[in-house]
Formats: C-alpha cells, structure tokens, sequence
C-alpha cells in the first residue's frame, strides 16, 4: 500500500494532474466581471467545493441548478460555456442581482439599481437579458423607490431561464462531459490510490 505521496502509482499522479489542468483551463476561458457589481470578485461557497477537490465539485454540478450555483467554479465553468453561446449576460445579471441584494445603503441601492437597469434591463441595453415588456415596465417602476427586493420578479425570470434552458445544454455540452469524465477518472484513482491506514500495534 501506499505511505507516502511519493510511493503512490505514477498513472494516480498523473490523472490527478491532467485534470487538474484540464479545469483550469475550461475555467480560464471564463473572465467573469461587469462594470455592474463586479461580478468576477464575487466570493462563493460551495457545499461540493474544498480546496484540491475538483472532481467531487464538478460532478456535483450535474445534480442540480442549486449545486452549480453554488459553486464558484461551477459559476465560472457555467459561464465559459454562456460565452460560447453569445449568452453570458444571463448570469452575469443573476450575479448582479444577488450582489445587489446584500447593499444596506439606501443611496448605494438606489445607484446600483440604476446602473443594472441601464446594463441589462432597458430596451436595447449593453446587455439586454430577455425578458416580457410587463416585467421591464415592473422593474422599471420599482426603481422609484428601489429596495434589495426590487429586480426580484426579473431575477426569477432569469434564472428559470438559465435552468430549463442553458442548464441542460451545458451538462450535455462536450466541455463538460468530457470534465465529468476525468472527474469520475481522478476520483476512482484516489479511492484506489489512497494512502495505507496506520498499522495498529
């Protein structure tokens, strides 16, 4: 059995390493950020997420919208994958709102909300996310008196969007079959590989 880091088989090293590259790579083709919120210092907890554990986070994208979301890497992968397909302005809108949300200054809320309405809400925005004239015209008008609450019905709309949609593209995207696929690869050889429990005297 396995002691030491050293002692473990090559092929165990190596599968770890590619796929290690292989997420940073996928996850470098992600540039997160918008003049709105700056999304890309967005701090995310993951329930899948530890540090060096990738293989347990990618695969628990595929379980649900949630998992994905949750998961800054998960976020970053999601979001490579909406650049492919001219639609990133979705989440990077969904990103704005959950940071908008935690603003305690009424002044700073008022200012956010215009600048994410201007960004992503307006008739022929920078970044115009698809949503009916009904909610545009309710959005806008929550802007009045703007709260943490008010880009909620958009928000919803938006994200339901991204999951019945975008979602299960991405999980059948070749991207991420082929990540899910050295993911299972490097967890297998990690179970295999594992070090030898102490010997009991």
């Amino acid at each position: 059995m396995c002691r030491t880091l050293a002692a473990f088989p090559t092929t165990c090293l190596e599968r770890a390493k590619e796929f290690k590259t292989r997420l940073g790579i996928f996850l470098h083709k992600s540039e997160l950020g918008s003049d709105t919120g700056n999304v890309g210092k967005f701090e995310w907890s993951s329930k899948h997420s530890r540090d060096g554990n990738f293989s347990e986070d990618v695969l628990g994208w595929k379980e649900s919208f949630d998992s994905l979301l949750s998961s800054k890497n998960g976020v970053a992968a999601f979001h490579a994958f909406l650049k492919t397909e001219f639609s990133e302005e979705n989440l990077e809108f969904w990103l704005a709102c959950e940071e908008f949300k935690k603003l305690r200054s009424a002044a700073k809320l008022a200012s956010r909300a215009h600048k994410i309405f201007e960004e992503f809400i307006r008739s022929e925005a920078p970044k115009e996310v698809n949503i009916d004239h009904e909610t545009r015209e309710l959005t806008e008008k929550n802007l009045q008196a703007a709260t943490a609450t008010c880009f909620d019905v958009a928000q919803g709309k938006i994200r339901t969007l991204m999951e019945k949609d975008s979602y299960p593209r991405f999980l059948k995207s070749p991207a991420y079959r082929d990540l899910a696929a050295q993911a299972s690869a490097a967890s297998a050889s990690q179970s295999g590989c594992s070090p030898a429990e102490p010997l009991h005297t």
